[in-house]
């Protein structure tokens, strides 16, 4: 891709794509590459003679002569349409005017006979490089030198004058929901947030660019600001009521230009569902359909594989919505004194796939939540060979290990103790003092034999500071984190070899399991809740009962030819899911507490392995998700490769492959997994996100391996900090370097609340399942 050099980038919000054809050409007395020309979806307008106008009508452009306007005694620089509200205003601008014509009127005159005619607004005012009508029509913003002025439409008055930036403006444009605000970008590499009725700047940007900033488009649904810059960078921030922007993401169009060939082989990607979040730009080489959720490239429309077009490099663009699914471009070359209309044949975006989709077939059939029976051979089936249980009784033993429950008093004749008596106790006893039901609604479930809450649905994110408890003296990293599925418990897997089981209230001292001989990576708790198991840097799995210091199972690399890395229960505990190297291992297990006198230190516990699977390229695992709350096929693998690939484990193979997910490799990947005090639909579990550093945080549908929206405001430029999904399946959290956990609302692309009290890099964030609670941890 050669850039965007020398040409004005244009952008223009849309949701609709296809092919390119060249319905329109003229040739004109000199190049127009660096004049901004106006485009509708009924009319187009430029220069003429470099003073004049020529107005075309779309509809009719060839049966129709153009309306000409005359008025100008410089050459026009600049011109604009407005909003298309009756009447339909055009504004033009020169070194010596700048004049509204009022496009309607100029028809009836022209075809009166009379010499059309339109409103000098403002004189003198300069170069004019760009101009913008506000929503109302009733005032035009021009950009001439270092200066905005702003100008009433209706008569020649100066409504006010905006001055700050240090280098000529490029583009100034008002905001769609609010016009008394204006954004404008300059060759400062920056861009500026004004109040125009203070004349006033509300927000000023950092240097964004090594080169000028030459075009900015406001999305009126999503609240966004999109600019972009000569060397084909594009950035999008946030645009909120109190003018605090922030970044939302940041494209370099060669190399997502890259990726998407890459990622296509050759075909035209399919159609599919229209989103708000869809923004054409327009570049020195062609068009491109960039959808900001996601910061993917759609669609590439490159002029130099467009034989029919009457050039292949483009100095400016003017994009604009057709009718009948039409979206007009003028074009202008950047070398030649040619202006080219161009007509994209748009379709709706029903399925819009984009380059994930095209390389992987079969994907409808992927679901989270099962829709068929196991097979009979599916590694899921197996079982654990049942004990012998004659031996067990021969030795006094019972089937869970250990001596024999015996009475003190083994004397037939001699009454015992009582020890062997079941305690003695009332059962079903009938309340006598209940209250009265409450007229009230409960707040319990549906459920009236429930005593579980349910999580509230509508309930807002996190903001409220709760408690902060430090682990330990000495500075020591919280490498993972979970609650239990009741939400009463938390497990943390420190540095420092240790793991600390705390109250979910953090009220008084946890308790601490040691064994580990390194950092413990990873902790996970069991469905039961009366297990968990820890993971370390010392190539060991432990797994721990919740009463008791000793684990009841350790495994090592006798079990694994390489380490133990990432581990977790799996199918409602049934099974150990495993990562070592490039493989996947399923464990079958059997817990056993009990202890032998004699044998004391001979561990009853027992694990065998059932199946393995390899990542198909031979890379090494480096993140791993699957849901254990209920029964599920899926299982979620990360490469070092920069690939998810995803296991049905019900088959026993890989069913998809994303590849290049992220830049780097994927260092955390976490599933929607609800919780049992929350109700969500069937297909939100096929939501799940995944981590890189310096990539932020994506979101995808398993259904179309799509990324469906990325999260780019937290600062991850080398620690591998994670991101959790709320009970609710409504907003989605994630750690930072900046000291803060930031929380996102999951429909957007910006954070809702930024949690600033912690004081080092929040490397990990969980939700407590039971209530709207955020556990950031450093």
């Amino acid at each position: 891709m050669s850039g965007i050099h020398e040409g004005r980038v244009g952008l223009h919000h849309s949701s609709r794509r296809n092919s390119i054809a060249e319905i329109f050409s003229v040739i004109c007395e000199k190049p127009l590459s660096h004049v901004q020309l106006a485009c509708n979806s009924s009319h187009f307008a430029l220069p003429c003679q470099g003073k004049n106008l020529l107005i075309y009508n779309i509809t009719d452009l060839y049966n129709k002569p153009p309306l000409q306007l005359v008025g100008h005694h410089g050459d026009v620089s600049a011109i604009v349409y407005g909003t298309g509200i009756a009447p339909l205003l055009l504004c033009s601008a020169s070194e010596d005017y700048v004049i509204v014509w009022d496009i309607d009127s100029c028809y009836r005159k022209a075809r009166e006979g009379a010499v059309p005619s339109g409103t000098v607004v403002g004189t003198r005012l300069g170069k004019v490089v760009h101009l913008s009508m506000c929503p109302t029509d009733r005032r035009v913003a021009v950009s001439s030198g270092s200066k905005i002025y702003v100008l009433k439409t209706e008569k020649e008055e100066v409504l006010a004058m905006l001055t700050g930036h240090l280098g000529p403006l490029t583009a100034s444009e008002f905001c769609p929901w609010d016009p008394g605000m204006l954004v404008s970008i300059s060759e400062d590499r920056t861009f500026k947030i004004w109040n125009v009725a203070k004349a006033e700047v509300l927000f000023q940007s950092a240097v964004l660019s090594g080169s000028p900033l030459l075009s900015i488009v406001l999305l009126d649904q999503s609240r966004q600001l999109v600019t972009g810059s000569a060397d084909g960078q594009v950035w999008s921030y946030t645009l909120p009521d109190d003018q605090k922007c922030h970044l939302v993401a940041k494209l370099d169009l060669h190399k997502v230009q890259q990726k998407y060939d890459k990622n296509l082989n050759g075909r035209d990607p399919p159609t599919g569902g229209a989103t708000d979040s869809y923004v054409w730009i327009g570049s020195s080489d062609g068009l491109y359909l960039i959808d900001l959720a996601t910061s993917e490239l759609e669609m590439a429309l490159p002029l130099r594989d467009s034989p029919h077009l009457s050039f292949s490099v483009s100095g400016s663009w003017a994009p604009s919505q057709g009718q009948n699914n039409k979206m007009h471009c003028l074009v202008t070359s950047l070398f030649e004194p040619r202006v080219a209309l161009l007509d994209v044949d748009v379709i709706t975006l029903g399925n819009l796939c984009s380059y994930w989709e095209t390389a992987l077939s079969g994907l409808e059939s992927l679901s989270v939540v099962p829709s068929s029976p196991l097979m009979p051979i599916s590694p899921l089936n197996a079982e654990l060979p049942k004990r012998d249980t004659k031996a067990l009784k021969k030795t006094g033993q019972s089937s869970q290990g250990g001596v024999k429950d015996q009475a003190l008093v083994f004397h037939t004749q001699v009454k015992s103790s009582g020890y062997t008596v079941p305690p003695r106790s009332t059962m079903f006893t009938p309340k006598t003092n209940t209250k009265k039901k409450s007229s009230t609604p409960s707040k319990t479930s549906k459920n009236t034999g429930s005593l579980i809450i349910e999580y509230p649905s509508d309930s807002a994110a996190p903001s409220v500071p709760h408690i902060q408890q430090s682990v330990s003296t000495l500075p020591t990293p919280i490498h993972s984190l979970q609650y239990s599925g009741d939400g009463k418990q938390i497990l943390c897997g420190l540095g420092d070899r240790s793991v600390l089981l705390y109250k979910s209230s953090l009220a008084g001292h946890p308790a601490v399991y040691t064994g580990h001989n390194k950092a413990v990576s990873t902790v996970c708790w069991s469905h039961c809740r009366r297990w968990f198991l820890s993971v370390a840097d010392d190539q060991t799995l432990f797994i721990w009962p919740t009463v008791g210091s000793e684990p009841a199972l350790t495994m090592g690399t006798e079990k694994c030819s390489k380490s133990v890395r990432l581990a977790q229960f799996y199918y409602l505990d049934k099974f150990l899911l495993l990562a070592s190297g490039s493989s996947l291992h399923l464990y079958l297990h059997h817990m056993d507490t009990s202890r032998d006198d004699i044998k004391r230190y001979e561990q009853k516990s027992m694990s065998k392995l059932t199946q393995s699977l390899s990542m198909r390229s031979g890379t090494d695992i480096t993140a791993l998700s699957a849901i254990n709350d209920f029964f599920s096929y899926i299982v979620l693998a990360c490469g070092a490769d920069r690939s998810i690939q995803v296991f049905d484990m019900n088959r026993g193979c890989i069913a998809a492959e994303i590849s290049d997910a992220h830049t780097r490799a994927v260092h955390h990947i976490t599933q929607n997994k609800g919780s049992m005090f929350s109700t969500q639909t069937p297909d939100s579990y096929n939501l799940f996100l995944s981590s890189a550093v310096s990539d932020g945080v994506k979101l995808w549908d398993l259904r179309t391996a799509r990324c469906v929206r990325r999260f780019g405001s937290s600062l991850n430029r080398c620690h591998r900090c994670s991101a959790a999904m709320s009970p609710c399946g409504q907003y989605i959290a994630t750690g930072s370097e900046d000291y803060c956990a930031y929380v996102y609302d999951i429909r957007s692309s910006t954070f809702v609340h930024k949690l600033k009290r912690q004081s080092d890099t929040v490397l990990n964030v969980a939700f407590n399942p039971a209530t709207p609670e955020l556990l950031p941890e450093l």
